[in-house]
């Protein structure tokens, strides 16, 4: 008999929802993901005519258009040549300074003789080769009469054709003439102060026999020469050791640029040339340079120049300036206007006394004068009541003050060294104009000042003027002062734009992105054809055609190295492009690209699975 299994019961919570929803989901029949119609051939090709479409016109056209409208044009530069002229490679300055030899008494053999000996002299004493005298002689000598002519024909051919003749082209520095004296002893030597003319005075004693190995006159013509040009010579040395170390220093620092100006090892050759006089100048020397150079202007092609009369009371009403200036002062602006260009005006100021600041004048009862103290000197400009302009016109402005101190606190001098003027480096002079004495006060008064009583005034302007130009203090003759001064502009000049040169070609080589318009490749042409005819003309011994070149080529060349156009390229660097181009082309490229890659992902797909399929079959 059977017996009966076990039944076991169950009880179900119908309300249970996970329950419920499990067998709603095994009841439920599985979705069919809804998928897009396959896309016709025609529609493919489609999307692909304006993806490509899209990218053929920015590539041929929106990108050269592009180009075009941002790029930056750069004007060729000879980028080696200016950085020769930087480094001296492409001009070696020299000073060749031509002095004619008379002697009015004398054969024209003895001159002849007396030259070479000199000439011999000059150069065993000279130890910077690039400043050299050369001397010739003169047309002046003894009249002949016709024997004596004949006689002398040939000896004077030969004598002509070896001397140290120079051509006539050449600016003659300085005119010696010789003159035979039996009343002296010794060789004496006398510079005319207004002409560039040395009289030399000698005994017969001084020139020896032909067969004597000694000669008195050509050493003391050459020892006087080398005194006379010694600081010329310093300052020259000086200028171009300067423009040596700047150069030196730009080439060390510089660390861009392309192998043909970093690689060549004579960057720095020629600055054994121009070093060679400045170890020989003494401390002293170029201690008493330094100071008289802080005191001199800037060279400028033009200068203003203002004189001014001051003066604490009514007196003068007048005073004949145009008369004063016409005499005593016109010259020399003649003379100085082959280096700069000057233009003058006159002020008058009554009631007009000195700074406040300044201790008033103490009477001195040992010399009867009034007194000002040199510490007060500095504050003497009354700059709140005096109208002095600090600058007029295009070039740099000097100020001539004359001041007419009352007659009660006259005369006027300068406690410690008894002086009435002094200067103001590069701003000015001052003269203390004490009026004339009481005797003459009341007939002085009623006409005003006269030319002649300015004169003293303005030949002390005359010698201030000179100071702040440049000019050296020796020697003491005012046409070899502005010769001196000529041939130290041109020299400056030339080394000025030459720096300018390297200093544009470095700023070429660093700054890739600059724009070079055609004006700054124009100006370095221009500077360059100008550096080329000063160099040549200092060679030559032509040094005011060497100056006005050299002032054209500076010109040239700080116009183009501050060109305005390349200058504003300087402060748009390449990370304000980006945040320009950035916001302008991210929702335009973004597409694009994103459009261009899955069609390139679609492509990739088909040709892989068209690959599987041919090789399953």
């Amino acid at each position: 008999m059977a017996t009966a299994s076990p039944v076991t019961e169950v009880f179900v919570d119908v309300d249970d929802p996970q329950l419920r929803s499990r067998t709603t989901a095994e009841r439920k029949p599985p979705a069919v993901k809804n998928q897009p119609p396959p896309e016709s051939n025609e529609g493919i090709r489609v999307r692909q005519l304006v993806i490509l479409s899209f990218w053929a016109i920015i590539i041929i056209l929106g990108i050269p258009i592009w180009l075009w409208t941002t790029s930056i044009y750069r004007a060729p530069l000879p980028l080696q040549e200016m950085m020769d002229w930087a480094a001296g490679r492409a001009c070696r300055p020299s000073f060749p300074l031509q002095i004619v030899v008379e002697g009015p008494l004398l054969p024209q053999s003895e001159v002849v003789r007396i030259v070479r000996a000199t000439q011999h002299a000059l150069d065993d004493q000279n130890d910077f080769s690039l400043h050299h005298l050369r001397l010739r002689v003169g047309n002046s000598h003894v009249p002949l009469n016709a024997s004596q002519q004949r006689q002398k024909t040939e000896q004077d051919r030969q004598a002509d054709s070896s001397s140290e003749e120079i051509s006539t082209t050449k600016e003659l520095a300085l005119r010696i003439t010789l003159i035979p004296n039996g009343g002296l002893t010794a060789a004496q030597a006398e510079l005319q102060t207004q002409s560039a003319t040395l009289n030399v005075q000698y005994p017969a004693s001084s020139i020896p026999l032909a067969s004597s190995t000694s000669f008195p006159l050509a050493t003391f013509i050459a020892a006087h020469l080398q005194e006379l040009f010694a600081e010329e010579q310093a300052l020259i040395a000086l200028t171009l050791t300067a423009s040596t170390a700047l150069t030196n220093g730009h080439q060390s620092s510089a660390n861009a640029g392309p192998s043909s100006l970093s690689s060549n090892p004579t960057a720095v050759g020629s600055k054994d040339h121009r070093l060679g006089r400045a170890g020989s100048i003494s401390p002293e020397l170029v201690a008493r340079l330094a100071s008289r150079n802080s005191q001199a202007l800037k060279y400028s092609p033009t200068y203003h120049i203002t004189i001014s009369l001051f003066s604490p009371n009514a007196w003068p009403s007048s005073w004949d300036i145009e008369a004063a200036i016409a005499e005593y002062l016109a010259p020399l602006i003649r003379s100085a206007s082959v280096i700069s260009n000057f233009t003058i005006d006159t002020q008058t100021q009554l009631y007009a006394s000195f700074s406040p600041s300044v201790r008033p004048p103490e009477y001195d009862a040992s010399r009867d004068v009034w007194t000002l103290r040199e510490e007060d000197l500095g504050g003497f400009i009354n700059a709140a009541e005096w109208p002095l302009s600090p600058s007029i016109g295009v070039g740099p402005t000097l100020n001539f003050i004359i001041y007419v101190p009352d007659p009660t606190t006259s005369p006027l001098m300068i406690k410690e060294s008894q002086a009435n003027s002094w200067m103001i480096p590069q701003w000015g002079g001052i003269v203390i104009l004490n009026p004339p004495s009481s005797a003459r006060l009341n007939q002085v008064q009623t006409k005003g000042l006269s030319k002649e009583d300015i004169q003293p005034a303005l030949l002390v302007f005359s010698h201030q003027l000179l100071s702040f130009l440049g000019t050296p203090e020796l020697p003491p003759s005012i046409p070899l002062k502005l010769q001196t001064l000529t041939r130290l502009r041109a020299v400056s000049l030339l080394l000025s734009a030459s720096s300018t040169m390297g200093s544009l070609a470095r700023l070429t080589v660093a700054l890739p992105s600059i724009a070079i318009p055609e004006t700054v490749s124009t100006a370095v042409e221009v500077t360059l054809e100008h550096l080329r005819s000063s160099c040549t003309a200092l060679k030559d011994g032509e040094f005011s055609t060497a100056l006005d070149n050299a002032r054209t080529a500076e010109i040239a060349a700080e116009r183009g190295f501050f060109e305005k156009s390349m200058v504003g390229q300087l402060y748009f660097p390449d990370e304000h492009k980006v945040a320009v181009y950035l916001p302008l082309l991210g929702p335009v490229g973004v597409p694009l690209m994103m459009s261009a890659l899955k069609e390139l992902k679609r492509i990739w797909i088909v040709r892989r699975s068209r690959r599987s399929s041919s090789g399953a079959l």
